[in-house]
Formats: structure tokens, sequence, C-alpha cells
């Protein structure tokens, strides 16, 4: 759409011709393993979000086996035998399930059985630790670091179940992340994605596609469905991990607490004839609270063109990651990158023409980290 056309809609690419403007080239791009895109600068900390949020999850074991990780490692755990990992693992499980019963795309499971025997009261507690020693570790304690078709870099735990020990033991690394600042955000990040998974598995199930929007008043992500909407998850935390606990525009440190849900193109422009949905997870980012409100903030302004090269690799970044979101973003902004990268054009071209300020915000960069 060029400027001074009828402004009524701008559609996703999936439904214009690709001869319109883009963001950068519109060759289409080599394929890239999105996690190793992802972990490029090699630290511990971005080795373990490639874990929790680029899995293939076919079943919901490595978002509670990372979970309880991270709870014995702030414990300062080391050597964890399977039946102490059991606790927080099957914990973690049978609290998801009270929620949603589907917890994987196979049609059954004597773990996940055995766990719900427990919440109707059928098994007690220790029943239910043995059943999960016996079975709850089969596969997820060998794939727990296998991102991609390979492993990370960094082991988290090392795998003792046949010697002495009999179950794992936490590595430095781990340790570490769980006295670091950031080892809340980690763990409401596994969380949101286990939310969005499982939702994406009931969908699938009952032949459904799913759909997520945003509600701003309350910060969440809610499936589209008519009638009473529930609750998946916090944006902070579903956002966070992919912009490695940084604000986006600054590079800032962040974390699901501290930081400011922002508008990429101003929610405002809405009511001044803006043709698109500016509430579309496409649009949402997390900002630190100087960048998004502070004495030279960007509050409704709109950012500088050259942000928009990190919104199209913080999107791509949740579409090549199998998440939840990747069906909103692709019904939102077209089938594939050269495509989507032709709607956020034609968006900040049309937000400009709209606002009418040529002088666009930005800010400098704390660090030379990239995401």
């Amino acid at each position: 759409m060029t400027v001074g056309q009828d402004r009524d809609v701008v559609r996703p690419a999936t439904e214009r011709s690709n001869g319109a403007l883009n963001v950068g080239s519109c060759k289409t791009p080599k394929v890239i393993n999105p996690a190793h895109q992802f972990a490029n600068d090699g630290s511990d900390t971005e080795f373990w979000r490639s874990i929790v949020l680029f899995g293939l999850n076919v079943a919901s074991y490595k978002f509670a086996l990372a979970k309880s990780l991270l709870e014995l490692a702030s414990q300062g755990e080391e050597k964890v035998p399977l039946s102490e990992l059991a606790v927080p693992f099957s914990r973690n499980i049978c609290e998801h399930l009270v929620e949603v019963d589907r917890q994987g795309t196979f049609r059954s499971s004597k773990f996940l059985d055995a766990c719900r025997y427990y919440n109707a009261g059928r098994i007690n507690e220790t029943e239910l630790i043995t059943a999960t020693e016996i079975l709850g570790f089969k596969n997820v304690i060998d794939a727990f670091h296998v991102v991609g078709g390979g492993e990370v870099p960094t082991r988290f735990f090392l795998d003792e179940r046949r010697l002495s020990l009999g179950g794992i033991r936490l590595t430095d690394e781990v340790l570490q992340l769980a006295q670091s600042p950031e080892v809340g955000s980690l763990t409401a990040e596994a969380e949101a994605r286990w939310r969005l998974v499982e939702e994406a598995w009931s969908k699938e199930a009952a032949g459904e596609q799913v759909v997520v929007l945003y509600d701003a008043p309350r910060e969440i992500l809610v499936p589209a469905l008519t009638g009473k909407r529930k609750t998946l998850t916090g944006v902070r935390p579903a956002l966070n991990g992919y912009q490695k606990g940084h604000c986006f525009y600054c590079y800032g440190s962040i974390t699901v607490v501290n930081s400011d849900v922002d508008h990429f193109l101003p929610h405002s422009l809405m009511a001044r004839g803006m043709p698109v949905d500016l509430d579309g997870v496409w649009n949402l980012v997390l900002a630190c609270q100087d960048c998004n409100r502070g004495s030279n903030g960007k509050f409704a302004s709109i950012p500088h063109a050259r942000y928009l090269k990190r919104l199209s690799r913080r999107n791509e970044f949740l579409i090549g990651s199998h998440h939840p979101l990747r069906e909103t973003l692709i019904l939102a902004t077209g089938a594939n990158e050269s495509q989507r990268n032709v709607f956020l054009k034609e968006c900040f071209t049309t937000a400009s023409t709209i606002d009418g300020r040529k002088v666009k915000w930005k800010t400098n960069e704390v660090t030379a980290l990239k995401f």
C-alpha cells in the first residue's frame, strides 16, 4: 500500500502481491536453525533458554524438569537421586493436569495416568513418587539437552542413573543460573511456554486452530474464544526469553517483573485510522521503564526504522521455535519471512503517515548484545 491510497486495511502478506516494500531484502532467506541463531553469544543462559524455548515438545516433561532443576539448584542441591527429583517433577505435572488434561501429543501415558490417579485421591504421594521414578524419566533426561537435532554445548546436569547415585548430578552451570538475578524470569518463561503449548495440544486434539489474543487491560494472553476467556499466561514471561531478558530498545537488563509491555507501533494510532490491529503479538515488545516512559522515553512515538529489523528477528524467533504463537503470527503477518517483512514495512509506512512526525524516536544501546 502506498501513501495516498485508501487506508481501509493492511492485509497480511499472504493476501498481497510480492511486489511491495520490504525490510532490508525480500530475497528468500537461507534456512537457519533458530536455536543456533538465538544462542549467538554462547552464554549458559542462552543455551538454557534454547532448551526451554526451542524444543519440539511432544510432551510437557521437559518443562517440568526445567522447573524442577531450577528449584533444586536454588536449594544448593548437587547430587539428586531420582526419588528426590520425582518430588518437584510430579508436583509440576499434577498441578498442570488439574488445569489441562492433555500434556502431550500421544494418546496415553502410564505416568500421566498415575498423576491423574493421585489428583483423584486413588493413590498416595509415596505411590506417586514410586511411579514417577519408574515411569516419569524414561526419555526426558536423555532428551533434555537436545535442541534442533543436537545437544547444546552446556550440560546442566550429568546422568548418573546407572551409577551409585541413581539419579542426576547438577553442574556448576545450573547452580549458578539458580543463584542469578534471572532465575525468577527463567522459571516464569518455562511456565509460560508450558501453558501455551498445552493449549496448542488441546486445540489440535479438537481439530481447531490455535489463535491467541492480547488482553491489554490485564496484560495477558488469552485464546480467541467466544464467551468467557481463560488466562493462558502473562505476556511478559511469554516474550521475555525471546528478548534474552533485555529491553527491546536499549538492550538493558529487564525481568518479567520490572519490564513494560510496549506497542512497537503506538496503540493510539488505531483511534486515528490505523487499519490494522496493533494489539497483535507481532507488535508487542518488552521495554525497560526508562525507554518506555522515562524522561526521554518512547511513549506514543513511532520508533526509528532501524528497530524494524530487530522486531522482524524477534518475531522469527517465535515462529521458528515451534511456539504456539507461531500460527497467530503467521495469520496476522504472512506465510513466510519475506511476506512478513513486507507487512511490517507497510505497517510502519502507514503508521508514519498517520502520525505525521518526521523525527522518529531512538535511544542509545547500553550493551553490544544482539537478539
